[in-house]
């Protein structure tokens, strides 16, 4: 499942093979295992799943590239304009109803560039994709969540500015954190609970995919994003 996902029909295939000659160019000296610069790039690795994942309209070249599914990067050579056009990620399949959760927990390491508009971003999906939630551990340049502000909230070791919306095909409840972060541990059920019992913005929903990765709406120049470690662990 591509979900960050607003899929779309958009022929980028110029674009896709620009991102071949030039990402791949610039790709690590030590060869990675496997690599895409197709839109919809996949693979499965140590239990994740790597998606390349360029939904957006207007956007250029992007290649990824894994050692494995906790070691993986991105180079991508999107236009300055605005609108997302990718969430390159790694995905982990949780399954479980957030009652059954005895924990789910994630530990990142990031090396990201300090230009271009992004974020760092965890997606996190109910099975029925009726709801989203988003924990932003970084941003850089003119990015920001959808919906209105809801308050200020310290859950799962991480104090965020809490927002709520709706982007037409489900309700997104989005957490940025209040200070970058380039690495740290989210205790990501906390959050969930929250959500749940002291908002009850959704009932005892079944999680199914965790994802992390990098939400970019421009990145002129190729710019190199790095996930040197990321791990999601729970059940």
């Amino acid at each position: 499942m591509v979900l960050r996902t607003r899929i779309t029909t958009a022929v980028l295939a110029p674009a896709l093979a620009l991102g071949a000659t030039v990402g791949l160019a610039a790709a690590p000296a030590s060869a990675a295992v496997w690599n895409s610069c197709d839109q919809w790039g996949s693979t499965t690795l140590n239990g994740y799943t790597l998606y390349n994942n360029i939904w957006g309209s207007g956007a250029g070249s992007q290649c990824v590239w894994a050692n494995s599914g906790t070691n993986w990067g991105v180079w991508a050579n999107h236009p300055a304009t605005g609108g997302i056009k990718s969430y390159p990620n790694a995905t982990r399949a949780i399954n479980k109803p957030i009652t059954s959760l005895t924990s789910l927990t994630s530990s990142y390491r990031v090396t990201v560039p300090a230009s271009g508009a992004y974020n760092t971003s965890y997606d996190i999906w109910d099975t029925g994709h009726d709801y989203e939630i988003m924990l932003w551990v970084n941003r850089t340049g003119a990015v920001g969540p959808l919906g209105t502000a809801q308050g200020t909230v310290t859950l799962g070791g991480h104090t965020w500015n809490v927002y709520k919306g709706d982007n037409g095909s489900n309700a997104v409840f989005s957490f940025v954190r209040t200070a970058n972060s380039s690495s740290g541990t989210v205790n990501i059920l906390p959050v969930l609970k929250w959500i749940k019992d002291t908002k009850g913005w959704f009932g005892n929903e079944t999680i199914g995919d965790v994802q992390f990765g990098y939400e970019i709406t421009s990145s002129s120049g190729v710019l190199n994003f790095v996930t040197d470690n990321l791990t999601v662990s729970g059940g």
